[in-house]
């Protein structure tokens, strides 16, 4: 009998040295999680701190484009009110409206005239081939 108590006491003993160590085990994984837990969580508030930063900048930014596109009405609205101003008092005048009407000179019309360009390289171009200076010999 005291040989079987004796072998129940030893698998008692070693069950209880198994579930200590498991324990520890489990232990260690349990903080490496925890860790692994702060690591996410400060990460997701860096991301929200993120997102509440970037919707506030959002919103200002909507409220300034609002605004300008208010003022930008505005401007508008007010160009076209002094176009039609100008447009009144040119066609009230007859001398002014003959003037208006007239055809520009054609030096003008040839600084206003401007090619098309596909690259920079084609403006340097233009530009280089402009006003040439004549011969010294001419």
């Amino acid at each position: 009998m005291s040989r079987a108590l004796s072998l129940l006491l030893a698998a008692a003993l070693l069950a209880a040295a198994l579930t200590g160590w498991r324990w520890s085990v489990v232990s260690q994984e349990f903080a490496g999680a925890q860790r692994i837990i702060g690591t996410l969580s400060a990460g997701i508030e860096s991301r929200d701190k993120a997102i509440s930063r970037l919707s506030a900048e959002n919103q200002q930014s909507q409220k300034r484009e609002a605004a300008l596109r208010l003022m930008q009405g505005r401007a508008s609205a007010a160009a076209l009110t002094r176009e039609a101003h100008i447009q009144r008092e040119t066609d009230a005048n007859p001398i002014l409206r003959e003037w208006s009407a007239a055809a520009l000179p054609d030096d003008v019309v040839r600084l206003h005239a401007r090619p098309a360009f596909a690259s920079a390289r084609d403006y340097l171009d233009w530009l280089s081939a402009r006003d040439k200076l004549p011969g010294a010999g001419k």
